[in-house]
């Protein structure tokens, strides 16, 4: 008997696939079903550029945050802030892991998904390439760089465990700049407010389905 969630069947999720567009079919990103992953360093604005394109998208699409997931985990939470080591890494790994689950199932029910998260340009196997093992070959990755003042401001508007130090802020924001020349779209969203940056996302989500980026 298949799965079910009270009285629907629920098809097996697995891997996305990349989109599948005609060669003379103009690509419509507002419409069609997609897994998208905000890449960026804290204070890019991802999580609100997330909720907003999702929330103003014309088939239904669900935003999955990283960090919420990780924060999931309350007694024993391996908190970033407290120093970055295996049970940081442990606790990273399992909260992407169920984001890349997580997304399969909506995807496979024909639901698109946003995911967000930090990654790190000069860890392609432990980053990009875990999301990619985990979602599939068609998730569409998109870099939000704005300027390093910009996400210190954002930073400084945080509370809690999502706020962190100028210092590791600045730390973060230069590694980030190594997606420069990866191939991957790169969006600098400084002077831009959030319906313009998804207004944006959506133009490079239509490149991005016609001619998917090599990563």
């Amino acid at each position: 008997m298949p799965e079910t969630t009270g009285h629907l069947p629920l098809p097996p999720g697995g891997p996305v696939a990349a989109p599948s567009v005609l060669p003379a079919t103009a690509p419509d990103p507002a419409g069609t079903t997609l897994a998208v992953l905000l890449i960026g360093p804290a204070g890019a604005g991802k999580t609100s550029v997330a909720k907003y394109w999702a929330d103003h998208r014309r088939v239904p699409t669900a935003h999955i945050s990283l960090d919420d997931v990780r924060e999931w985990v309350r007694s024993g939470f391996a908190d970033p802030q407290s120093g970055w080591n295996d049970h940081s890494e442990a606790q990273y790994r399992l909260a992407r892991r169920t984001c890349g689950f997580a997304a399969r199932n909506f995807l496979a029910n024909g639901i698109s998904c946003v995911l967000d998260d930090a990654v790190f340009p000069d860890r392609p196997v432990v980053g990009l390439g875990g999301w990619k093992r985990h979602v599939g070959p068609g998730l569409l990755p998109v870099v939000l760089l704005p300027g390093l003042d910009v996400v210190l401001e954002r930073n400084a508007e945080r509370s809690g465990n999502r706020r962190l130090t100028d210092e590791e802020v600045a730390r973060i924001h230069g590694r980030m700049a190594g997606w420069y020349g990866s191939g991957l779209p790169i969006l600098d969203n400084s002077q831009l407010d959030v319906p313009e940056t998804a207004r944006l996302l959506d133009e490079v989500l239509a490149r991005s389905i016609a001619s998917p980026p090599a990563w």
